[in-house]
């Protein structure tokens, strides 16, 4: 420990001042040095100098007055979905988190359980936040960005298969999914294709579109093909039940929605002695790894979403720049990667 420590520290909550002092610089040069501010020459031992008084005293800016004096916070809220994120999500708000907090932003979390859209609209712009990022399962509606944007908010951005009215939007069309599915089984001469329709809570905003992409593909094939959509649990029972009848129903492949229930369901059709893929393609999405370890080995879409430029600092961007008209990005990329199970 640095001589620093050995200054007693007080039971009060620490400020600038109580850091100026034990540093021994003014208050304007604590502001600089801990707001990372570089338009004032700061010598790099009177910076260390500051941080370790900081950090022995336990002090950090208070949020609240740095953004009075800001005129805005740094804060971008992520309100938490109301159903079970997949991986492509994960991975997309993991490296928006990363990316912002690179940028000097704070990223904050909020559950909007129990409430209607508007009502989570009015809960989100009582935080002040600088920038709102949506997910698709909360259904933003053009008065809550109204809300957001007049109480200080610069950035609203809808993340979901829908652009929402005065906000900017990243539109995940799930429909490339399901027609990537489909178009790989008509290329592999499948012609009575099920797709799963997961029968779970919140997840009907992802299913009926991968349904609608299907279908579409279909359509534009010219094949004399049909597609049949399948209600599932995910439950060993209901896929069991689907398996019992499936000779009766004239399918010879299945979209199962995503690898999980693409695994419940090749198992239990297996169980009811149908060969995978002799009798029946499968094929699933997310590209988990257990699929892989599977036998046969399970066929799935991989999904990225890639934009020209980084969300984060897309955000950025459009809280330095704010008031344009608002954009609509198209980052989902849905590519198949075929395995033994179709």
């Amino acid at each position: 420990m640095s001589q620093l420590s050995e200054q007693p520290a007080g039971t009060s909550v620490p400020t600038s001042a109580d850091v100026a002092r034990l540093a021994g610089v003014s208050r304007a040069t604590v502001s600089y040095v801990l707001n990372d501010n570089t338009s004032v020459r700061i010598s790099e031992p009177t910076r260390r100098r500051v941080r370790e008084a900081a950090a022995d005293l336990g002090y950090v800016p208070h949020a609240a007055a740095r953004s009075l004096r800001a005129g805005h916070t740094r804060m971008v809220l992520l309100p938490a979905a109301r159903s079970p994120a997949g991986p492509l999500y994960q991975r997309f708000l993991t490296g928006l988190e990363t990316g912002l907090r690179r940028l000097d932003y704070t990223v904050v979390q909020y559950g909007s359980a129990g409430m209607d859209a508007d009502e989570a609209a009015r809960a989100w712009a009582e935080l002040r936040p600088v920038a709102v990022v949506s997910p698709g399962n909360i259904a933003l509606t053009p008065y809550g960005t109204g809300v957001l944007t007049r109480s200080g908010a610069k950035a609203v951005i809808t993340l979901g298969p829908q652009p929402v009215e005065g906000a900017h939007a990243l539109v995940v069309d799930q429909r490339e999914v399901g027609g990537a599915a489909v178009r790989h089984l008509l290329s592999r001469g499948r012609r009575g294709i099920g797709v799963v329709m997961p029968q779970e809570p919140g997840l009907a905003p992802f299913a009926e579109p991968r349904l609608a992409g299907a279908v579409r593909a279909v359509e534009e094939s010219g094949a004399d093909a049909r597609v049949r959509p399948l209600p599932l649990r995910y439950e060993e029972e209901s896929a069991a039940d689907l398996a019992a009848r499936w000779r009766t129903l004239g399918l010879d492949a299945v979209f199962a929605y995503d690898d999980e229930y693409a695994m419940l369901l090749m198992r239990a059709l297996q169980d009811a002695g149908i060969g995978v893929p002799a009798e029946t393609a499968v094929i699933g999405a997310d590209d988990l790894m257990l699929g892989r370890l599977l036998r046969p080995r399970l066929s799935s879409v991989t999904m990225e979403l890639a934009t020209a430029q980084s969300p984060a600092e897309m955000i950025d961007r459009l809280v330095q720049s704010p008031g344009g008209a608002p954009e609509r990005h198209y980052p989902l990329r849905a590519t198949v990667v075929a395995r033994e199970s179709s």
